[in-house]
Formats: C-alpha cells, structure tokens, sequence
C-alpha cells in the first residue's frame, strides 16, 4: 500500500514541478531564495500522505542529520508556538534547509513546491481565488500566466481520501514541518 501510494504522491508532485518550471520560465523567474524564501514562510501543511511521504524521506536521513534536524525543528516551534496559545511568524528558516537548500527536497510537500508564481484556485461555486506570486518575482509588472492549482489540488484530495481509506491514520492535521518533526522525536533511537 505505502509503496503504491507513495508513487502517486510522486507522480503528482512531479506534474506539479514540471508545471512550475514551465510558467517559472515563461516569466523568466529563477528563484533565489531570497528573504521572501518559501522555506521562512509559515506553512502549514493539512494532508496525511503528505506528512507521511515526507517522514519517509526524512527516515532516510543519516541519525546524526535527523538528530541535529529534530534539534532545529524544536527550536523552530519554541519561538514560533507559544503555551499561551499565540503564534508569531518570525519568518525562521525551515529546519529541513541546510545551507539554502532543502535536505528532502524530493519529498518537500505540495505548498513548497508551489509558492512564488501568481495562480489561481477555481473553487465550487465559480468562486476564482487569485494569489499575487512572491516579491522576488516582480510579477505585478508582467502580464498574468495562467497557473490554476485546482488539478493539483484534487488530485491531492483523492490520494489523501485513498491512503485514508487504507491507513488507520485519521484525524485533521495542521502542523508545520518543524512541528512534524518535533513529534518525530520519540521514533529516534
């Protein structure tokens, strides 16, 4: 099952990337990571396959680099969560990015590998959700390259309702990748 599943997630994100890079180019946007870097941003993350696909990824990481990501990870959330119930968005580094590069970048789920380009989300009821592109893209100059996520969003839906169906996993998630990692502590030798 995981296997199976697993393919599918990588199928997909592989569509995403490709669609990505096809409307990055049309820009002409290369991103830089600059301060406006996805990976500073506060995502949070709302899919179990997701989740899942990337603790795999991140299983596969050598014990020290998993023990020194962990380590980053509660940091990350110690500034970020408070007991109090606030949330302060510092614009902190990810902990899975070392050196301005992402240490699961094959794994890094669906929101990273979308930020930055203006696109579009077609909700049911026509409703037409539009988002700006980040800062670095300059995009407000250029004339808008349509960039719908919806596909990629459905096709999110039925591989999260599937490995649902197949998993005991239930439940509503929203964490950031510091937070899944702070939970993977206890999995570590």
């Amino acid at each position: 099952m995981a296997l199976d599943i697993f393919y599918k997630i990588s199928t997909l994100y592989q569509a995403m990337d490709k669609a990505w890079y096809d409307i990055a180019s049309q820009y002409d946007f290369h991103c830089s990571g600059c301060e406006d870097n996805c990976c500073r941003s506060l995502f949070f993350h709302h899919t179990l396959v997701e989740k899942t696909y990337l603790l795999h990824g991140f299983d596969q990481l050598s014990q020290d680099i998993k023990k020194k990501s962990i380590a980053r990870a509660k940091t990350y959330c110690s500034k970020t969560f408070h007991q109090s119930g606030s949330l302060t968005s510092l614009k902190l580094m990810c902990p899975l990015n070392w050196d301005g590069m992402c240490i699961l970048y094959k794994y890094r789920p669906m929101i990273c590998r979308l930020h930055g380009l203006p696109h579009e989300l077609h909700k049911p009821g026509n409703l037409v959700l539009k988002g700006p592109g980040c800062e670095a893209g300059l995009f407000d100059s250029k004339k808008y390259i349509a960039f719908d996520r919806t596909p990629f969003y459905k096709e999110m839906a039925e591989i999260e309702m599937e490995f649902r169906r197949n998993t005991p996993k239930n439940g509503r998630i929203k964490e950031t990748v510091a937070q899944m990692l702070d939970k993977k502590e206890l999995q570590l030798p």
